[in-house]
């Protein structure tokens, strides 16, 4: 499998940092996420083939508090066909 790295994928740094230590709220970072996401429109910039078959990495270690959780939600509600399978 080749890395791709797509970086609107990815939440702004100072908005991670401000979850990860300060907040730990879960539901306004998600939120933030999704708003900036749909501000990117990834579901436009993102072609599927880019991510068909792929795999989304994260530093977090579960699926439930993770970027790549939202992520798939996010193109899921576009997209329509988004499959998810947690490894591990």
């Amino acid at each position: 499998m080749d890395y791709l790295h797509l970086p609107d994928l990815a939440p702004t740094q100072e908005m991670l940092d401000v979850y990860r230590n300060k907040h730990k709220d879960w539901d306004k970072y998600e939120k933030q996420f999704l708003d900036l996401m749909g501000e990117r429109r990834i579901e436009n910039k993102i072609p599927k083939e880019a991510i068909a078959e792929g795999c989304l990495l994260c530093s977090e270690d579960k699926p439930h508090h993770c970027h790549r959780h939202i992520v798939a939600q996010y193109l899921d509600e576009h997209w329509g066909d988004v499959e998810v399978r947690h490894l591990g």
